[in-house]
């Protein structure tokens, strides 16, 4: 098969590719460096609108096509198993529909530490072998493109070969339900039916998002910002000064008060100046309202590699904060979340009615990232601070929708394809103020963003 007659074949097959380029646009902003390993003729990588974009290819027939057809972008003959040809590395590496064809896949696999940094996401889609008597059919009767014979993998083969490469799988599922264009029934198949449970399974489109955990720096090396947001919790200022460790090379404290009534902001200034000379601490009054906005000023002012926050009424205890920084630090996960649901509480330490909605949101967010996630509302949360600007860049994708503070960095987050990983945490009852979270208030809210993520991060 040459150039011309693969492209001629993505042109009849047209409504699978724009499923799975609607799937990897996603995933694959514009303006990034991108590396597609097995390119054919270029197209989907030409589609993804990189500032930089290199193709490889085994086919010589391909890459002189692609060449021609897309000039901005690089295009080499290379074997995958060996990508010494290249001296740089990626923001992103597709392989797209590839991988059944390579005779090796772990080599191709442990090949790909050459091109990626810590940050870098490996997109991996390919054919759900349930599909292979549909797939073999439609190829007979000339529906399909010509194939050779496929590797016989499944998601866990895949999964099992990335982790004897050293490459740690962030998210796994599967896409489209119905491959050909029928009015109405192929979008309801495709944007949502095949992403309920179960029935997902059945998706012809399976993908994995990865990365490389090698190439991080000592976790002495990180410095660290805790942000503590802090209304009415006079009490528990000092405490938090004393109790909260040094972490990593640097620690510093930032006390960010939100308008309290009981003097908070005058016992941080006095905490501050008390105890400036042997910590290094800051403080800031938010001009706005809610923990979203605190949170997102205490960040701006942050100098750390690491970013944690610690909520000031202590109910995760500060000695606990070295958990946080060690997963971050050795590249256990990149966004840290603390989870109450695991041990015991104290008494008081969250109502019943409360527990329940936890439970229930914890269930409904697990499916709708595609992680992990047991409790979203726990207050300290961990990301270094080159991915919170990277999530603030993207942040225009979700808008201006979460008072919490807690879903604009879950949801940005998960956008971004970072590793969670929880952090389970004895949580403590009060021993100073009130909480300042309605239970139906927040909790009607909450179903709401619950909708909302699923059509801007599940139904997609």
């Amino acid at each position: 098969m040459n150039g011309l007659e693969r492209d001629r074949w993505i042109r009849r097959n047209r409504f699978y590719y724009k499923n799975l380029l609607e799937f990897l646009r996603y995933n694959v902003p514009e303006n990034r460096s991108v590396l597609e390993i097995g390119c054919g003729t270029g197209y989907v990588l030409n589609q993804l609108r990189p500032a930089h974009g290199v193709g490889i290819d085994l086919n010589p027939n391909f890459i002189e096509h692609a060449r021609q057809q897309y000039p901005a972008y690089t295009f080499l003959v290379g074997d995958a198993k060996n990508l010494e040809i290249l001296d740089e590395q990626f923001d992103y590496i597709v392989l797209s529909d590839t991988i059944g064809a390579f005779d090796d896949v772990q080599q191709v696999f442990a090949q790909l530490h050459r091109v990626c940094r810590p940050d870098t996401r490996i997109i991996i889609t390919y054919k759900n072998f349930l599909w292979t008597p549909v797939l073999n059919l439609a190829e007979a009767m000339r529906l399909k493109m010509p194939e050779e014979r496929q590797n016989w993998l499944d998601r866990q083969d895949i999964t099992n070969l990335l982790e004897v490469a050293d490459l740690d799988v962030v998210r796994t599922g599967r896409k489209i339900l119905l491959p050909r264009y029928i009015p109405i029934l192929s979008w309801l198949l495709n944007r949502y039916v095949v992403n309920l449970p179960l029935i997902n399974r059945l998706g012809l489109l399976t993908f994995i998002v990865a990365r490389s955990v090698q190439g991080l720096k000592p976790a002495y090396d990180y410095t660290v910002s805790v942000i503590v947001p802090a209304r009415n919790e006079l009490g528990n200022i000092e405490a938090i000064v004393n109790r909260t460790p040094k972490m990593g090379r640097h620690t510093e404290l930032i006390f960010v008060e939100g308008n309290s009534t009981d003097n908070t902001w005058g016992e941080i200034n006095r905490v501050c100046q008390q105890y400036g000379h042997l910590r290094d601490m800051k403080c800031v009054q938010q001009d706005g309202k809610g923990k979203g906005d605190a949170v997102r000023k205490g960040f701006a002012m942050a100098t750390g590699d690491i970013l944690m926050i610690l909520d000031a009424d202590m109910t995760v205890p500060p000695e606990d904060l070295p958990k946080f920084f060690d997963a971050i630090a050795t590249g256990k996960g990149e966004y840290i979340n603390g989870t109450r649901l695991v041990y015991p509480m104290e008494k008081e330490a969250m109502r019943t009615l409360n527990l329940i909605g936890n439970k229930f949101f914890s269930i409904a967010f697990s499916w709708l990232l595609n992680q992990r996630i047991k409790d979203t509302l726990c207050g300290t949360k961990v990301l270094s601070k080159a991915n919170y600007e990277r999530l603030i860049a993207n942040r225009s994708y979700f808008g201006d929708f979460d008072p919490f503070g807690d879903f604009d960095l879950i949801f940005g987050a998960a956008k971004l394809n970072l590793k969670f990983v929880e952090i389970p945490i004895r949580y403590r009852a009060r021993t100073y103020g009130e909480t300042n979270i309605s239970r139906f208030k927040h909790g009607w809210l909450l179903l709401k963003m619950t909708f909302f993520a699923l059509n801007k991060i599940k139904f997609v």
